[in-house]
Order: structure tokens, then sequence, then C-alpha cells
């Protein structure tokens, strides 16, 4: 940051402390009786502290600081966040991660975005969801995995301009599963029989209490091949690769090394380095990233601290199974 800018800043800053402090000593210290000057200390500082907040904010948005917006994309990817697991932590809600992508392209200080991801893929349309949004951000995009880059999350990196990847970094997955729980054995032990009514011959298809025949298993498979077809021809344009060599990869895993010599990520490095790539992207010395992250409570940040634990352990390596009310899901 030059010193102009640092100069600025700290001005702006300067201000609105002292006028929220006046603000704050004419309200309530100045004028109470002594009862209400005990409190009003207190309510001063914190007068202050909402001045030097919404100073901050001026003072960022007329002096920025930052070039590039991070944006993370972190667990098993869902609509909304959650696991699909009781008492399980906390993943990536889609929603969430579009509107900070949305909001780092409305914010005309940020030239570039850096993608983070440390995903085991999930949902499909929520993947493509992140990866549109990436592709439509106006300027240079880099997407960054840290441990896992696999299925919906590898989706999402074929929307950015590049892929770096560290060498113990964990690649690809790309391929569809669709999971459904039968239930069956469980039933007839229990004396339950399924009974149900639908208007369509494949409307039950797939649910747990009822044996799949084989019509029903060739329908739901054909839809699990429309998903991978999409997807790897997805994964050839966005990555400029062939799709013949996409679907080579049989849906395996890599490391970062031997992601590098299959073409599926463009550098190995740190973090540092592609800090370096996006400094000369964006023609600057140094480049000043700053993180876009959702509002979160303190429930939910408590949650998504045991999101990093089960991932260290490896639970990233393969697309997470999960279940719906109809016992049937589609996920990358």
């Amino acid at each position: 940051m030059n010193d102009g800018s640092t100069a600025g800043r700290a001005a702006i800053l300067a201000v609105f402390a002292l006028v929220a402090a006046i603000v704050g000593w004419l309200l309530f210290v100045r004028v109470p009786d002594d009862l209400a000057e005990l409190l009003g200390v207190l309510l001063v500082i914190g007068t202050v502290v909402v001045g030097l907040r919404y100073g901050g904010s001026v003072a960022t948005r007329r002096f920025p600081d930052y070039e590039v917006a991070e944006v993370a994309v972190e667990g098993p990817i869902t609509r909304d966040g959650a696991s699909g697991i009781v008492g399980g932590a906390m993943g990536a809600s889609a929603d969430a991660v579009v509107e900070q992508i949305e909001q780092a392209d409305a914010d005309e200080n940020a030239a570039g975005l850096l993608v983070k991801l440390n995903t085991p893929g999930g949902e499909i349309v929520p993947s493509e969801d992140i990866r549109l949004a990436a592709e439509r951000f106006d300027g240079p995009t880099v997407a960054y995995t840290t441990d896992v880059c696999a299925s919906g999350g590898y989706d999402i990196a074929s929307g950015c301009d590049e892929l770096w990847a560290r060498s113990g970094s964990i690649v690809g997955s790309i391929g569809v599963i669709g999971s459904r729980v039968n239930a069956t054995e469980l039933a007839d032990k229990l004396g339950l029989s399924y009974e149900q009514f639908t208007a369509g011959e494949y409307k039950d298809a797939g649910l747990p209490l009822k044996e799949l025949d084989e019509d029903e298993r060739a329908y739901l498979q054909g839809i699990v091949d429309d998903y991978y077809d999409d997807f790897v021809s997805t994964v050839a344009e966005g990555r400029d690769l062939d799709e013949e060599d996409v679907r080579s990869t049989e849906a395996r895993v890599f490391l970062g090394d031997r992601a590098l010599e299959l073409g599926l990520v463009d550098e190995v490095g740190t973090r540092l380095d592609v800090e370096d790539r996006l400094a000369d992207l964006l023609d600057v010395e140094e480049v000043r990233v700053r993180e876009f992250e959702p509002e979160r409570g303190i429930a939910e940040r408590l949650r998504g601290g045991a999101e990093t634990t089960a991932y260290a352990l490896g639970a990233g390596i393969a697309s997470v199974l999960g279940g719906t009310d109809e016992g049937l899901v589609f996920r990358r």
C-alpha cells in the first residue's frame, strides 16, 4: 500500500473516531446525571467502535487495500451448506459462495478473483452454480486447491482461468455417483411391506423399500450417464482438454504433480506462487487479497470448526454419499 493511501485511510478513521467520540460524550456523559455518567463511559466506547467500523468501510472504499477478492469453497457442496448428516460438519453453501463472487464482481476494487478449493464435491446443480458465477466474474480468475479438489470441486475449477495445486493435493474424481439405500431386507424382517400409489411408470424408481427391476436400473443409470456426459464436456471445454482424455481418467484422483502431467492443473505451487501469478495477471508489483466471506452466527462457526478436522483425515477423497426423502441422490 502506498503512503498516500495509508495517510488517507488514517485521516478518515481519525475523523470518524473524533466525531463518534464527541457525539457519544454529548449523548451519554455530558447531559445525563451521575448514574448515567457511569454507564456513559461504556456507551461512548461503543459509539466510537461503531464509528470506527463505519469509517473503516468508507476508508476502504476510498483508499482500497486490495486488488483480489478471495472466496473459499470448503467441505461438501450443498445448496445451504448443511452436511446432510445429523451432527455433521457444515459444508459449502452454494448460494452463499455465489453471493460472495457476485459481490466481488460488483466491487470495483476487486480486479481479480482467487477461488480457494478444499472440497470433495457434492450436489450437482449447486456446484454448477458456483462454476457459472466464477465464469461470469469480469477479470482473471485463479482456482487454488489446498488439500482436495475433487468431483464438484473440479467442476468449479473448470470455470476458472487457471487451476493451481500443491504437490500433495488430491485432484480429479471426474465422475458422477447415484446412490440409494436398499431397505427391503430390513423391511421384511420387521414385517413391513411397500405399497404406494403412483402415476407414471418410473415415479417410484429408486425408493428404498422396493427392489429395482432391470428397467428401473437402466433408467437410473441413464440419468447418471447423462450427468457424466455433461461433466466431461464441461471439463473438456473449461480445461481445453480432449473429451476422451477426460474419460480416460475413469474418475480417479491424482496427486498434484501427476495431475499437472495430465493437464488437470496448470501449475503446482504454494499460495505465494499463486499470489505472484495474480500479480502478473493484474500487472502490479505485489497483489493484495481480501477474503470475502458470508456472515455466520456463533453456532455456525463452531460447527464449521469440525469440518477442517474431518477433511484432514481424508474424508474428501471421494464424493460424499447422502440420502433424500426419495432414497436416491446424484452427486459429483
